[in-house]
């Protein structure tokens, strides 16, 4: 994908990053996998951070919280705010990190079957302000759908 800066911003069409992963688990064990606090907590994350903390109230205009703890000790908080829930194939929320001041962000989690028990499972992140912070959330989710494969395996 190319980056077109204006002021240091990506253009619309590339402010949104599509990560995909099949997964060996149906859509009902993965969205439950995404949406259980206990859960999420045993897999959330790329390598290297641990969640610290998870806290998701399943409802449309319900809330979660997931605190990750950074190899130097520093803990960042992820926000938002649930769009849609369509169980067990679709997730829609707002997305902050740190103090929502920023302009939240959308990310959409589908979970599509695929043959012989498994799903694709497709993170769509929207409205990503800048390369950096697009390189970032794209490390994140790579290393994110590889803890949640570890997990299920």
């Amino acid at each position: 994908m190319k980056y077109q800066k204006s002021g240091g911003d990506l253009q619309p069409e590339d402010s949104t990053l599509v990560v995909r992963k099949i997964i060996q688990a149906t859509p009902e064990r993965l969205f439950t996998a995404w949406t259980q606090p206990e859960q999420l907590k045993k897999w959330w994350g790329p390598e290297s951070v641990i969640c610290v903390e998870a806290e998701v109230d399943l409802r449309i205009g319900g809330r979660y919280r997931i605190g990750n703890k950074l190899p130097d000790g520093t803990i960042l908080w992820i926000t938002g705010e649930f769009q849609a829930i369509e169980p067990p194939h679709k997730l829609v929320y707002t997305w902050h990190i740190g103090p929502e001041s920023q302009p939240a962000e959308l990310v959409t989690v589908s979970f599509e079957p695929r043959p012989a028990g498994a799903t694709e499972v497709i993170v769509v992140h929207e409205r990503i302000s800048d390369k950096t912070a697009r390189d970032r959330h794209e490390h994140g989710w790579l290393g994110c759908l590889d803890g949640l494969a570890n997990y299920l395996s």
